[in-house]
């Protein structure tokens, strides 16, 4: 007996079930069964009760099986199709494909294909994999939120570092509990003469002489909750430089971390904060204007009464603006200032006017000081006191420079000559006295002195010498 008989035979001897429950063994054992015949046509199709997801599809029947396939999955229908038709020892091994309904419905189905007796028709048994995508898809995504959020959380360690090492206060960050440092700055670092990396780690206490781990804890701790303490004094062990902690808790991600800044102290100026303070309020509460300029002139800081001299609503609307703007001489004016005060250090008096921004102007005496700022750059700081607090200057004319026995004398000449002998009479006496005072004004600066009367400098120096302001040696 061959094989196939004697498989025959075993078949024979059990029970078979009966044909008319073959359906619902089908509808039972798989999702959905689909039956396609030789030309691809859905020629039956049995869906599941139990996967109400599937829905109801028996508008599939005697519809090609190609117009519920996307174009990848049909390519792997056919196929596989083409091969069983051509080969009846063909394993079923399973192939998933996905369908599509109306367009917008598309689901994954895992089908095992098996041929018909030898009608060419095929029977295909499937199984719903929507809960499998969907665990899949939901996979995906967590994924995708995770590298997100770690994405994230790498963007706010640099931030971390950055701001941390761009600070200019030296910071430390303690654990309260082990007393260790789990991070530092440069400036701590530099303060305790050591370095982050390997400051990182060790406990705060060795940082420092004669302080042991509890008792400098227990300090840290009283300090970081009492309202009076202002720090806790410490002498650091590398360097011997005298600091000053102050510690304060803060939670992060649930567990309490010490900030402590760090200060050092300096025995030959220990008011400097106190005197530092006491200055920044006589700076925003004096009367008198203000002015801070760097070394080309541009306004840097200002304090209030500047800005009421000048009508200036706000410091923002002056600032990195140039002086000479401000000044009625303008560039002159601005010009010796700064020669000055770079040249000597100082200026006592400087007699100017000043503008505001709307126009009208005020007489004010200027001085000045040449300032050395922290970064080693030169400034100018300035103080302009209000020269005539009872009268503002609206006219944009500039005041006749002419006292009043001058105009006396010029008077008592009217009726002895015609206007125009009067007029040239008294222009040589008018024109010596404002280069008189225009050479008093700029400190005898000749170069000044020409620029402000609008003059070339060999022009001044003519009508110096007619005048007879010239001195022995000038020449």
């Amino acid at each position: 007996m061959t094989k196939q008989g004697r498989t025959s035979e075993r078949l024979r001897a059990g029970v078979l079930p009966d044909a008319g429950l073959v359906d619902q063994l089908i509808e039972q054992a798989c999702d959905m069964a689909l039956v396609v015949d030789e030309q691809g046509v859905v020629s039956g199709i049995s869906v599941n009760p139990d996967c109400p997801s599937l829905g109801c599809l028996d508008h599939w029947v005697g519809r090609p099986v190609s117009d519920f396939l996307t174009e990848e999955s049909l390519d792997k229908f056919n196929d596989r199709a083409e091969k069983l038709r051509g080969d009846d020892a063909l394993a079923p091994r399973p192939i998933e494909l996905n369908h599509i309904d109306n367009a917008k419905w598309e689901f994954p189905v895992r089908y095992t294909l098996h041929r018909v007796n030898d009608s060419g028709a095929i029977l295909m048994l499937g199984r719903d994999m929507q809960p499998f995508a969907e665990v899949q898809q939901r996979l995906v995504r967590e994924q995708m939120a995770r590298e997100r959020d770690q994405q994230k959380m790498r963007g706010l360690e640099t931030f971390y570092r950055i701001v941390l090492e761009a600070s200019e206060t030296a910071l430390i960050l303690v654990d309260p509990e082990g007393g260790r440092i789990t991070d530092l700055n440069s400036a701590a670092a530099e303060l305790l003469g050591g370095k982050a990396d390997l400051l990182t780690g060790s406990a705060i206490a060795q940082a420092f002489e004669g302080r042991r781990r509890s008792e400098f804890l227990d300090a840290l701790k009283a300090a970081a909750t009492s309202d009076d303490m202002k720090g806790v004094e410490v002498v650091a062990r590398r360097n011997g430089r005298v600091l000053t902690l102050c510690p304060q808790y803060f939670r992060a991600s649930g567990d309490l971390v010490l900030l402590c800044r760090m200060v050092a102290i300096d025995e030959r100026d220990a008011g400097g904060a106190e005197l530092a303070s006491t200055l920044s309020s006589l700076f925003a509460a004096t009367t008198d204007a203000i002015v801070l300029l760097d070394s080309k002139g541009y306004i840097r800081e200002a304090n209030e009464a500047f800005l009421v001299m000048t009508d200036a609503a706000q410091l923002r609307d002056i600032k990195d603006q140039s002086l000479a703007d401000f000044l009625a001489r303008g560039s002159v004016d601005l010009k010796l200032i700064l020669e000055t005060a770079v040249k000597k250090g100082r200026m006592r008096s400087y007699a100017a006017q000043v503008k505001s921004v709307v126009g009208t102007r005020v007489s004010v005496d200027i001085s000045a000081a040449q300032l050395r700022q922290r970064s080693g750059e030169l400034g100018v700081g300035l103080i302009i006191r209000d020269a005539t607090p009872s009268e503002t200057v609206t006219s944009m004319a500039p005041a006749a420079m002419v006292s009043e026995d001058a105009m006396k004398n010029v008077m008592d000449l009217v009726g002895t000559a015609s206007l125009k002998e009067l007029v040239s009479a008294t222009s040589d006496v008018i024109e010596k006295m404002c280069i008189e005072t225009a050479v008093q004004m700029t400190g005898n600066n000749r170069v000044a002195a020409a620029e402000m009367l609008g003059l070339s400098r060999q022009s001044l120096y003519v009508k110096l010498r007619k005048h007879g302001l010239l001195h022995s040696g000038d020449d």
